[in-house]
């Protein structure tokens, strides 16, 4: 594999508005993650991606972007954004921002042009579809539910948006539309920028004549990943994405994708590949419902672990995925990921563990090195998110009491994954002197970065360890470019595998059941890493307790 900048790195995602306050408005802001980056650092941080902070109206909170070219006056200027990335420099550490190119919001300029004449020059920048027979033009829905066309006052017109009303898609069908992000793109770049994370990008490509398909709700309407599934061509936009913005720059990128079909892997992530990597969802996806949360089958060990397994199988010889096990987006992989009697500091451990030895590039989510999970709510008012609402309702609508949907919310909401970072047990936990834009955690007085650093038993400080192993001169080799082999499959609630080259091999094993269990290795191990006392090495018996998880190099 030819060698790249970013292999052997360790990413982690901030979501500006609830990592760090440095005026005590409530909301965090580019200063707060500048006086946080040595705090990163000496996590063992390489590449910062940075959710949106682009000038917005917060619909979608900042993935409906008004104006790509400035800086939302709630995170600061440009001038700070300047200096994060001198100050990120000085410390080898890389910038990455959210690319947002299916949509915009619908203050842009270009759409709010488009509306005054969405025949003329703008209108070519969306969709605008005549409706049929005085609805909607197709039965399609949107992310966020209810139709994806939007009426447009005073015509016999809609416009296309896949999630929010708010967020019109992009016709990237049109050059002009292409040239103008292409642009913008180049300019972000050229600023000193190393790469993007890129958000819904599958959505680019629809399918011609927007055709109505069989409904699969009471609606009426259909999933509208059923049109983007059947479009054709996408690749060709993606040749052309790389080509003109990202090849010029060597810029790393990691793509939000769904929905890719068989066989395609090498295109997307391969040596020649559209993008550097993208997140394995595949994990995620044993989690998901049919109609909505409220039918989702929640955690079940067994298919979470054959989901990870044949994932990683599946890219070994491609290329790398983007580890997580949460983001902005999903609830906290410490109460989703993990058996009810596991949902401790050991278990944390272990799960970090698993995924941060994985073959790819890790990517941790803020707070996740602390441990934090899902923050109960009082109320539905209590959740800020557009999806959880959207969520919730259904929900209720699907016949459960709102004690039943709240705790449908508890577990999927995307707010989980938003509520402020805990930096200590003081005021606020240390995330603003003012009031927070949203409820903070009540454990933050236990679950704090402060805390957790005096703690050598902690969540915080075993990260450390893991990231130090991950990228240390004996072991970064073979955490890199090593072999991922499944290992001791027949075992009911272990998880092991082999990271492996030509030089080392390494086991790493979990057991994610209540009680102990032994197994003999196939020949004698050094120890290298554990996450507690009693998991023992003996010769070539392994004894891993309930929740152990043990690292050896065979």
């Amino acid at each position: 594999m030819k060698k790249q900048w970013w292999h052997g790195k360790v990413a982690y995602q901030i979501y500006p508005k609830s990592f760090c306050d440095s005026n005590g408005d409530g909301i965090g802001d580019i200063k707060g993650i500048i006086g946080k980056l040595d705090y990163l650092k000496g996590l063992g941080i390489d590449i910062i991606w940075i959710s949106p902070i682009y000038q917005s109206p917060f619909v979608d909170q900042g993935y409906d972007i008004s104006d790509y070219y400035k800086i939302d006056p709630a995170f600061g200027t440009m001038e700070d954004f300047d200096r994060l990335l001198e100050e990120a420099k000085k410390r080898d550490m890389y910038i990455l921002m959210d690319l947002v190119i299916n949509h915009c919001s619908d203050r842009h300029e270009w759409f709010q042009k488009a509306l005054e004449d969405p025949k003329g020059e703008y209108g070519k920048y969306f969709y605008f579809e005549k409706g049929k027979d005085g609805k909607a033009p197709s039965n399609y829905r949107s992310y966020f539910g209810g139709s994806v066309w939007e009426p447009v006052p005073g015509t016999d017109l809609y416009y296309l948006h896949l999630f929010a009303k708010e967020q019109p898609d992009l016709n990237w069908e049109n050059v002009k539309v292409r040239e103008e992000l292409f642009r913008m793109v180049n300019w972000w770049l050229d600023k000193g920028l190393a790469g993007f994370r890129i958000d819904a990008i599958m959505n680019i490509k629809k399918t011609d004549g927007f055709p109505d398909y069989e409904p699969d709700g009471e609606d009426g309407l259909v999933r509208c990943t059923r049109m983007i599934e059947e479009a054709e061509g996408i690749g060709e936009f993606f040749r052309e994405l790389k080509q003109e913005t990202f090849a010029k720059h060597d810029a790393f990128t990691v793509a939000e994708v769904f929905n890719m079909k068989e066989g395609e892997l090498e295109k997307f992530v391969g040596e020649e590949g559209y993008f550097s990597t993208m997140f394995d969802f595949a994990p995620l996806c044993t989690t998901l419902g049919e109609n909505g949360w409220y039918d989702a089958p929640g955690y079940e060990f067994f298919r979470w672990r054959k989901a990870l397994m044949e994932s990683q199988k599946e890219c070994r010889k491609t290329g790398f995925f983007a580890n997580i096990i949460e983001n902005h987006d999903e609830p906290r992989g410490a109460s989703t990921y993990l058996p009810d009697y596991a949902q401790n500091d050991d278990g944390t451990k272990m799960l970090a563990t698993t995924s941060v030895l994985l073959r790819g590039l890790p990517f941790l989510y803020q707070g996740q090195e602390i441990g934090m999970k899902n923050c109960k709510m009082e109320s539905i008012d209590e959740y800020n998110d557009i999806d959880t609402k959207n969520q919730y309702k259904i929900a209720l609508e699907a016949g459960l009491d709102e004690e039943a949907a709240m705790n449908v919310c508890l577990k999927h909401s995307r707010d989980n994954a938003r509520t402020p970072m805990q930096w200590s047990a003081g005021e606020n936990a240390g995330f603003t002197t003012g009031k927070p834009w949203l409820k903070i955690n009540p454990d933050y007085k236990e679950r704090n970065v402060e805390a957790e650093e005096k703690d050598q038993s902690s969540v915080l400080s075993y990260y450390k360890e893991l990231l130090a192993l991950r990228k240390s001169e004996d072991y970064g080799e073979v955490f890199t470019y090593g072999d991922f082999v499944p290992a001791y499959e027949g075992e009911e609630m272990l998880l092991a595998y082999y990271r492996q080259d030509e030089r080392k091999k390494v086991l790493v094993a979990a057991n994610f059941g209540k009680g102990e269990t032994s197994f003999l290795l196939e020949k004698e191990g050094k120890e290298i890493l554990k996450n507690r006392k009693d998991v023992l090495l003996r010769e070539k018996e392994l004894i891993l307790p309930g929740c152990g998880v043990a690292v050896v190099e065979l």
